[in-house]
């Protein structure tokens, strides 16, 4: 691999909120965004999730918001933005084979169904493909992380993670409680992922991910996205992209350096790791990381343990009726 061609998997950014909050922002190359088509292709970024997070901002999440941020993903993102859209399994083979970007669709809480179980199967059939539980506090399916009774899944989420397990819904537990998590380990029959969570022990902010934490999730093969939020890599003082190789060090001591991947959260994120202040500075943090690990261990890292999730545990456009 020659230095900066490695292809990225980036497993979260809130593009599409920013997006619903002003809609004459352009995806293909509009500064306001941390995340474009143009800085996808300089960061060699040839898969984006793409996160459908509703903003206190807009109120009481509805519904109607969901469905708008999808119609921006088809239409500026898919359709102006020249991207394509991951939905299947199939699909997982012909990402990185050539110069085509892709994006998939996630849930970042499920305040937005409101209860409806029949909104989850639409948005599914609608090319959703992950949904993360909650954001930081309560909502109908379970408690977040900073809900301060640290409550679980209520009898209406539980009916939930059934439903996942059945569709094929990937799962995402960053921002679920810790009583959350691990009745999810339970009741859970597929591994699940956090799309955008560091290492506690590295840095202690609430949204990081405890040790017994992150072997659950390197016991069921799930996926840790490590995250570019300053103040999840270091408290206090300036942060740079080295600051994430201390909480590779850890998760690999673990045993997890299969289970490493990065959710960045660009764009939903007001101050920036330097070195990582948008989509296009992956081609940086590339050189750097083959500065100090294998070749083999990068491209795993920033591309193939993220793709093989996802080529393991997608649905099937096969299977379905």
């Amino acid at each position: 691999m020659r230095l900066g061609e490695q292809k990225v998997v980036d497993f979260h950014c809130d593009a599409l909120s920013k997006m619903q909050e002003m809609p004459d922002i352009v995806f293909e190359d509009d500064l306001r965004l941390d995340v474009t088509a143009k800085r996808m292709a300089e960061g060699r970024v040839a898969l984006q999730c793409f996160a459908i997070y509703l903003s206190a901002k807009r109120g009481r999440p509805r519904f109607e918001d969901v469905l708008g941020q999808i119609d921006c993903y088809r239409r500026s993102v898919i359709g102006v933005g020249g991207l394509q859209w991951l939905r299947w399994k199939e699909e997982t083979e012909k990402i990185g084979k050539d110069a085509l970007r892709w994006g998939m669709l996630s849930l970042e809480g499920l305040d937005g169904l409101e209860g409806n179980l029949f909104y989850a199967q639409l948005c599914f059939e609608l090319g959703v493909r992950m949904m993360g539980v909650t954001w930081n506090y309560a909502n109908w399916a379970a408690d977040g992380v900073l809900e301060p009774r640290n409550g679980g899944f209520t009898d209406k989420g539980r009916k939930f993670v059934e439903w996942c397990n059945e569709s094929g819904m990937l799962l995402d537990v960053s921002h679920l409680s810790p009583a959350g998590f691990w009745e999810l380990v339970e009741l859970s029959q597929r591994p699940f992922i956090a799309s955008h969570s560091n290492a506690a022990a590295v840095c202690n902010h609430p949204r990081n991910l405890s040790d017994e934490q992150l072997t659950a999730l390197i016991e069921m093969d799930g996926r840790v996205g490590l995250t570019f939020v300053p103040w999840f890599v270091r408290e206090g003082g300036e942060v740079t992209s080295e600051g994430l190789l201390q909480h590779i060090d850890h998760i690999c001591g673990l045993g997890g350096e299969k289970q490493i991947m990065f959710g960045s959260d660009f764009d939903g994120i007001d101050s920036w790791v330097k070195g990582l202040e948008h989509s296009g500075k992956y081609s940086d943090f590339a050189e750097l990381l083959l500065r100090y690990y294998p070749e083999e261990s990068v491209k795993s890292w920033l591309f193939d343990n993220a793709l093989g999730f996802l080529g393991s545990h997608l649905p099937a456009k096969a299977s379905q009726p």
